[in-house]
């Protein structure tokens, strides 16, 4: 019986062993499709410093992301159903969630001169009062966008792309002409923050365009517009108290003052997701938790 044991212990061990090398050269070919290496060498050209560059890139868990990139250049199925959001549950935790962070919605109101109904209303709509965060890894989903100036990813990423899903190539070409330039801005504007904060880029999740946090802020707003509402020295977006108060500083940024009319506040909102339905959205919320 001991020598089965054995046996079946090392076949185990064995198999594990073969799982794990599989899956290391299956992400290997991945991250370097399309030269992973080409934008190490252009961020260290651009002022990075190599050695964390190449510290970042060495990490087996940063591979091309064709899950999450792909939905920047498929046909939608369906719109959000924004609806939702308005409904007497939605309210119902929302007006919780004003009491649980009455404190830092009263500061921010006062500090910013922005509603907290209007900034309870964000969060809401963004990330469900922060329990959905995303699940795409972000600096995974802004390199391999950014990966696609090169040919050879955008081929690799077409192939992975559904058929029936497809744009049409031409569309497909000038989507990532655009989408590579912003993505490598944006993830610059990440290494910055990340490296500033001491918080390790590759760990964190969000949407697949790369926006974080309970806010949901693209990494380029975090450097100009996020604020550290908690007074702790320090910037984390995953933090309520910081979330609202960034929320309230990019809402005075763009214009929002007391007593503004719906005209006015329908264009501030939309600074902060430029789609018509959201605005009315966000605004019917912050109605309904004046109620």
């Amino acid at each position: 019986m001991r020598i089965v044991l054995k046996r079946s212990s090392h076949i185990v061990r064995l198999f594990f062993m073969l799982f794990f090398l599989i899956c290391f050269s299956i992400g290997t070919v991945s991250a370097q499709t399309g030269s992973f290496e080409t934008l190490q060498k252009k961020l260290a050209t651009d002022g990075f410093d190599s050695k964390i560059i190449d510290t970042l890139y060495q990490n087996p868990n940063v591979l091309f992301d064709h899950r999450s990139v792909s939905l920047f250049f498929m046909h939608s199925e369906g719109k959000l159903n924004y609806g939702q959001f308005t409904s007497s549950k939605s309210i119902k935790n929302a007006k919780k969630y004003q009491g649980l962070h009455a404190q830092a919605l009263a500061q921010a109101e006062k500090k910013y001169r922005v509603d907290q109904e209007i900034i309870t209303a964000i969060i809401l709509v963004e990330t469900r009062l922060g329990k959905m965060l995303g699940k795409s890894w972000v600096f995974n989903a802004l390199s391999t966008t950014a990966i696609l100036e090169h040919q050879e990813a955008r081929q690799h990423l077409w192939e992975m792309i559904p058929e029936d899903r497809r744009l049409s190539r031409n569309r497909f070409e000038k989507k990532a002409d655009i989408k590579s330039g912003w993505a490598y801005k944006e993830l610059k504007a990440l290494i910055r923050y990340t490296v500033a904060e001491g918080i390790d880029p590759t760990a964190i999740k969000g949407s697949y365009a790369g926006a974080m946090g309970i806010c949901q802020f693209m990494p380029s707003n975090i450097g100009r517009l996020a604020v550290d509402g908690d007074g702790d020295g320090r910037i984390d977006l995953f933090n309520h108290n910081d979330a609202i108060a960034s929320v309230g500083n990019y809402l005075k940024h763009h214009g929002w003052k007391p007593g503004l009319g719906r005209k006015k506040s329908h264009k501030v909102v939309r600074r902060y997701n430029n789609s018509r339905p959201y605005a009315d959205t966000i605004l019917a919320i912050a109605n309904l938790l004046r109620d």
